[in-house]
């Protein structure tokens, strides 16, 4: 298996994976950060069998994290895997893949509204205690609310999150 940066040609197949793994607005969040200045080409990946079929999609974009300031800070959002694939390490290989590609542009962290049995074997824990909080508004228990701190992580790291409006779309 192979990661790699996501290219224009791989777009049809990440979103039928996205919509097939997760919820067809999902597949439609991945446009519409695309079209956004939140996106980052260089964070978005595919994992493919050499020379085969796309089998799974991760990216990271930009949201805010408001307190006295304003830093933007990254989200990963979606992860998807073609069902066929799942269960055989497709997922758990793109996250590695993810948070090295961000540790090594020097990013703080990670954040990820997902599994809470999932995501804390990559070193997510629980972003509330480090006072990070979610959008107003939203009501997430606190489990599967989580971040992953990375090299550059200070404390100051801290506030609530603001999703750009792109991301409504996952909230209809």
């Amino acid at each position: 298996m192979l990661i790699r940066p996501e290219t224009l040609e791989d777009y049809a197949a990440i979103r039928r994976i996205v919509a097939a793994a997760a919820r067809p607005q999902d597949a439609r969040l991945v446009d519409l950060i695309r079209e956004s200045d939140r996106y980052l080409p260089d964070l978005s990946f595919v994992a493919v069998d050499e020379d085969g079929p796309v089998l799974g999609y991760l990216m990271l974009s930009r949201v805010d994290l408001v307190s006295d300031v304003t830093r933007q800070v990254l989200c990963l959002a979606p992860m998807a895997v073609a069902p066929t694939r799942q269960r055989a390490g497709v997922g758990s290989t793109l996250i590695r893949h993810g948070l090295g590609a961000a540790e090594a542009q020097d990013e703080p962290l990670v954040l990820v509204l997902g599994h809470a049995t999932y995501y804390p074997r990559f070193g997510f824990e629980p972003a509330r205690p480090l006072g990070i909080e979610p959008p107003n508004g939203w009501t997430i228990p606190d489990e599967v609310w989580m971040v992953r701190r990375l090299g550059t992580y200070t404390a100051e790291y801290r506030g609530r999150v603001r999703y750009p409006p792109v991301f409504d779309v996952t909230r209809a």
